[in-house]
C-alpha cells in the first residue's frame, strides 16, 4: 500500500507543478492587464466615445430618413466622413444606445487585436518555445495601453478592425505559400479554401472600401507581383463600392462627388493629433495649412523609400516587416493621420524585439531557426560561428523598448497647441520636438526599421534550403 501511494504521489506531482505554473502565468497576465489599465489612466486622455457618438448619431439620422452627409454632431462642426459602405456596415449600431455601441466596438476591437497578435507572435513563440496563450495574454494589454490602441478604443474608432483585415491577408499569403499540415488534412472544401489562402486580398479590399489609405497595400502587392492578391483586393473594393451604389446611390454620389474632397470636414492640418508628415510640416511652419509643394516632394521621397524597403524585406523573406513598412508609409504620407491611426507601430515593436533575439542567437552560433527552409538530412542547420560584439542585438532591443515607451507616454499632449491662439513654438524647441515626436518616430521607422531575413516568407525561396544544406555540410 505505501508503494502504491508513493506511485500515485509521483504521478500527481508533475500535474501539481503544471497547475501551479498555469496559476502563476494567469497571475502575471492579470498583473500586466492591471498595469496597462493604470497606464491608460495615467497617460491617456478622457475618453467618452466621441467619434462613436458622431457615427451613431449619423446612422440614426440616416435611418430616420434624412441625408447621411447632412448630419452635424451636436455642439460640433463634425459630420460623417466615411464612404457609404462604412455607413451600411455601421447601420446595425442604430439599434443600440451609443454607449452600448461603443463597448461592443471596443470588445470586438480587442478581440481582433488579440487574434492578430496570436498570428504575428506564433512564429516567434514556436521558435522560442513559449506558450502562445501566455504570450498573447501579456501582449494584448500591453498593446491596448499605447496611444493608437487606447485612442481607437476610447473614441470608438475602427482602426484595429481595419488592421485585422489587412493582417488577415498577410496570414493568407503565408498559408498560400506554405500549404502546410492544416491544408493537407482539411476534411471539407471550405476548410481547404480557408487554409489555401486563395482569398488573400479580400481584407485589404474591404479596408480600402472603408478608408482610402489601405489602397497603398494594393500598390505594394502589384510591385511585388503578387497579382492574384492584388486583383482580389481591387475586385473586392470595386465590388462592394458598386454594390453600395446599387443600394444607396444618392449617398454614394454625394460622397464621391463632394464629401470625399472636402478635407476641411476632418480638421486643420496643424492639429497636434495629426502626426503625419503634413501635420509635422504645418506645425514646423507654424501654419494652419501644410506647405503643399514641400509636402508633395517629401511625400514622394518617403513613398519611394518605404515601398522599396518593403520590397527588399519581402525579397529577403520577411513579409511582416514588408507589410509594416507599407502601413507606416501610409501613415506618414497621408494628409491626416490622427494618433489613433498609427496602429502599425505594434508590428514594428514586434519586429524590433524579434530582431534583437535573432541577432543574439546568431552571435552565439545557435541553430538556424525560422529560415523558412528545411534542414538537411533531418539535422538542424547551424549558423557558422561568427564573432559579434557582446551586446549583439542591444540596439534593436533598446529600439523596441524606446518605441513602446514613446507611444505609451505619448509626449505630444502636454505640448498641444492650437493656432491662431497659441504658437506651436510656445514651449521652445523642446516643446516643438515633443509635439511632433510620434511623426518623427514614424519617419525614422520607414527609413530604418530592420527586416529579418528568412523570418516569415510568404513565398518559398530555395535560397533558404541551399543555405541550410551548405551550413550542414560545413
Amino acid at each position: 500500500m505505501p508503494t502504491t501511494v508513493g506511485r500515485r504521489t509521483n504521478r500527481l506531482a508533475p500535474t501539481s507543478r503544471v497547475d501551479r505554473r498555469i496559476v502563476v502565468r494567469l497571475g502575471v497576465v492579470a498583473a500586466v492587464s492591471y498595469a496597462a489599465w493604470l497606464a491608460i489612466g495615467a497617460f491617456g486622455r478622457p475618453y467618452n466615445f466621441f467619434d462613436m457618438k458622431i457615427y451613431h448619431g449619423a446612422v440614426l439620422w440616416w435611418a430616420g430618413g434624412n441625408e447621411l452627409y447632412d448630419f452635424v454632431a451636436p455642439s460640433t462642426t463634425l459630420g460623417f466622413t466615411y464612404p457609404p459602405f462604412a455607413a451600411l456596415v455601421m447601420l446595425p449600431m442604430s439599434w443600440l444606445p451609443v454607449d452600448g455601441a461603443g463597448f461592443v466596438n471596443a470588445l470586438a476591437s480587442i478581440g481582433a487585436l488579440a487574434v492578430v497578435l496570436a498570428a504575428l507572435l506564433r512564429p516567434v513563440v514556436d521558435r522560442l518555445g513559449w506558450p502562445l496563450w501566455f504570450t498573447v495574454g501579456i501582449a494584448t494589454p500591453l498593446a491596448v495601453a499605447i496611444e493608437p490602441s487606447r485612442e481607437t478604443l476610447g473614441y470608438g474608432q475602427v482602426n484595429l478592425l481595419l488592421f485585422a483585415l489587412i493582417m488577415a491577408d498577410m496570414v493568407g499569403l503565408r498559408w498560400r505559400a506554405k500549404r502546410g499540415t492544416h491544408y493537407e488534412t482539411a476534411d471539407s472544401p471550405l476548410a481547404r479554401f480557408v487554409y489555401s489562402g486563395a482569398w488573400a486580398g479580400v481584407g485589404i479590399g474591404l479596408a480600402t472600401a472603408v478608408k482610402l489609405t489601405p489602397a497603398l497595400f494594393v500598390a505594394y502587392l502589384m510591385l511585388t507581383r503578387q497579382w492574384r492578391a492584388a486583383l482580389t483586393a481591387v475586385a473586392t473594393t470595386i465590388g462592394v463600392t458598386v454594390a453600395t451604389f446599387g443600394v444607396v446611390g444618392e449617398e454614394s454620389r454625394a460622397y464621391f462627388a463632394g464629401v470625399l474632397w472636402q478635407t476641411e470636414r476632418v480638421g486643420a492640418a496643424d492639429m497636434t493629433a495629426n502626426q503625419s508628415l503634413a501635420g509635422l510640416l504645418a506645425r514646423l511652419y507654424d501654419s494652419i495649412e501644410t506647405p503643399g509643394l514641400l509636402w508633395l516632394a517629401f511625400s514622394v521621397l518617403i513613398l519611394a523609400l518605404g515601398l522599396s524597403r518593403a520590397m527588399s524585406a519581402r525579397a529577403d523573406g520577411d513579409e511582416l516587416t514588408a507589410f509594416t513598412l507599407v502601413g507606416l508609409t501610409a501613415n506618414v504620407i497621408s494628409p491626416i493621420s490622427w494618433s489613433h491611426h498609427l496602429i502599425w507601430v505594434i508590428p514594428a515593436i514586434i519586429v524590433l524585439a524579434d530582431a534583437a533575439v535573432r541577432r543574439r542567437d546568431a552571435s552565439r552560433g545557435l541553430p538556424l531557426r525560422g529560415t523558412g527552409g528545411p534542414s538537411a538530412n533531418g539535422v538542424p542547420a547551424l549558423r557558422p560561428p561568427i564573432w559579434y560584439p557582446t551586446l549583439t542585438g542591444l540596439r534593436h532591443g533598446v529600439g523596441a523598448l524606446g518605441l513602446y515607451l514613446l507611444f505609451l507616454i505619448s509626449p505630444i499632449w502636454p505640448y498641444e497647441h492650437q493656432l491662431p491662439e497659441v504658437s506651436h513654438y510656445q514651449d521652445g524647441l523642446f516643446g516643438a520636438l515633443m509635439e511632433n515626436s510620434l511623426a518623427i518616430a514614424l519617419i525614422v521607422l520607414v527609413a530604418a526599421l530592420p527586416w529579418r531575413p528568412g523570418a516569415e516568407p510568404a513565398f518559398y525561396h530555395d535560397r533558404w534550403g541551399r543555405t541550410a544544406a551548405l551550413a550542414a555540410r560545413r
